[in-house]
């Protein structure tokens, strides 16, 4: 890797946030927000054990940060949505300097957002199994945590839902079956839930899809959430063949949702299960992440925006396409890229500073790294982007193509730096912050704790600064979870590193 602070790069950011229309009498109407309205990507959306690690005063692995969970914490705002279909395709320039090293970085975001008000779409009735760990582990607090979240989540059923409730442990059993959403007998199981046994995820969460596919009926949506605490301990326990199975469900149009409970639970495994199930993955890291999961996002995942969701990138001459971040079904070749996003999300907060009830749900966001190698090409074309979807509920497939221009020859920056918007300058910021996280967790696990101080304490800096000019509430939390890490980092120990020694550069080019 070359470590040129004169190396300069390209780094786009398509931010997915959009929406779509339940049938056509509700087109065109109007969201109210400036911005319309946002979703956010299925799959995994959660950066709450990696903030759970530093609330404890610990130092959280490279792995516990996900870039879609950390991106969907923040509320970007886009132009108003203006296009003839129900999600408009946005696409923005910024351009100045990196918060870490100050090597120069151009970004791009490209928005996607809806004029349609979210309040006036119709969801499709619910064939909803819910999979509830209930093994010895999950006794205390988390039990308590589970029964309260669903209560929570009975307020948002109808009578025209239809539910059913799995419990497991060693085995699993059918406690309540195909029940009207505001059935007592329902409310009544979950006051009845008590913990004992192993944990045996697969024939949980296999008695949970056969449910649902027993019941299956044309117009419903077929779903699953999955609540564990822990690792499978009995049955069988390869998260591979727990997630082969779960993927044949998938395929035939059930989708999943997993929720993680306590300090033990398998990640890696709740989070491949919704990546592939087009869902959610969450982390219940506090009282109050069990109000917001249950009351917002869950909110948010009953109601369908759209489905089977395509990105493709293009990069022009001048230019090489290096990574994407933000996304689980990114794949590259050479100088294109295709994005597969099996769903959108309504994202419930609708205002930059609309956190009262959590960050989550403000919205997804895609970075493509982009390196600029000629600058003789001059200003002009950057790349493509195409996108297409499936409108919910139907085989109508909407195509939306968006060039992406600038004024600057590759490579060019100016002095001081240049944003289209305060959304685009905004996601330079978020980029910046998520990059420090990452190195600076990747250089603790190697024990490298002066190095990856240093790179905070850059990264800090420039936040703090940026803040003295501009209000936002997700990057004043951002900036106290960098607090949060310098102090944790000091407490084990860590000394800044000397003045003259440069952190390495924040995205390094081969």
């Amino acid at each position: 890797m070359k470590k040129n602070a004169l190396i300069t790069l390209i780094c786009s950011v398509l931010s997915v946030a959009g929406g779509c229309a339940a049938d056509a009498d509700s087109a065109g109407a109007n969201s109210g927000a400036a911005g319309g309205a946002g979703v956010a990507q299925g799959g995994a959306q959660d950066f709450g054990e990696f903030r759970q690690i530093l609330d404890d005063g610990g130092i959280p692995h490279p792995a516990t940060l996900d870039d879609v969970g950390f991106f969907n914490e923040h509320k970007v705002e886009f132009p108003t949505p203006e296009c003839d279909d129900d999600i408009c395709l946005h696409g923005q320039l910024g351009v100045m300097g990196n918060m870490i090293t100050g090597s120069n970085c151009t970004l791009m975001l490209l928005g996607m957002n809806t004029a349609i008000d979210p309040t006036t779409l119709e969801r499709p009735p619910l064939n909803l199994s819910i999979a509830v760990d209930i093994s010895g582990s999950m006794r205390g607090t988390n039990i308590t945590n589970l029964r309260e979240g669903l209560f929570r989540m009975l307020d948002d059923l109808r009578p025209a839902d239809r539910i059913s409730l799995i419990a497991f442990d060693d085995t699993a059993e059918v406690l309540v079956e195909n029940v009207a959403g505001d059935s007592p007998e329902l409310s009544e199981a979950i006051g009845l839930l008590e913990a004992d046994g192993s944990t045996n995820i697969y024939a949980g969460l296999r008695e949970a899809y056969d449910t649902v596919q027993l019941h299956a009926v044309e117009g419903y949506q077929n779903r699953v959430i999955l609540l564990s605490d822990g690792e499978a301990t009995s049955g069988i326990t390869s998260d591979a063949r727990v997630e082969e199975m779960s993927r044949q469900y998938n395929e035939l149009g059930y989708g999943l949702t997993t929720i993680g409970i306590g300090e033990s639970f398998d990640p890696e495994l709740m989070r491949e299960l919704a990546v592939t199930g087009g869902g959610a993955f969450y982390f219940l890291e506090s009282p109050e992440a069990v109000r917001e999961v249950f009351e917002e996002e869950v909110k948010a995942f009953l109601l369908p925006l759209a489905t089977d969701v395509r990105i493709d990138v293009s990069v022009s001459e001048g230019y090489s396409l290096r990574a994407i971040y933000g996304t689980q079904g990114a794949e590259l070749e050479g100088n294109e890229a295709t994005i597969d996003i099996p769903a959108l999300q309504l994202a419930h907060r609708t205002e930059v500073d609309d956190d009262a009830g959590g960050r989550r749900g403000g919205g997804g966001a895609i970075i493509a790294e982009v390196v600029p190698l000629d600058a003789s090409v001059g200003a002009g074309s950057v790349g493509t982007l195409v996108m297409t979807y499936t409108v919910p509920g139907s085989e109508d497939t909407v195509v939306q193509e968006v060039p992406i221009t600038s004024a600057l020859s590759p490579g060019d920056v100016p002095e001081d730096g240049e944003f289209e918007s305060t959304g685009v300058e905004k996601a330079f910021v978020m980029l910046n912050i998520y990059a420090g996280f990452d190195m600076a967790a990747t250089r603790s696990a190697y024990g490298d704790m002066t190095s990856a101080l240093g790179v905070l304490e850059r990264l800090r800096e420039s936040v703090a600064l940026w803040l003295e000019s501009n209000d936002d509430a997700d990057i004043e939390d951002d900036l106290r979870y960098v607090d949060l890490f310098i102090a944790n980092l000091r407490s084990r120990g860590a000394s800044s590193p000397p003045p003259e020694r440069r952190p390495p550069e924040i995205w390094p080019l081969d």
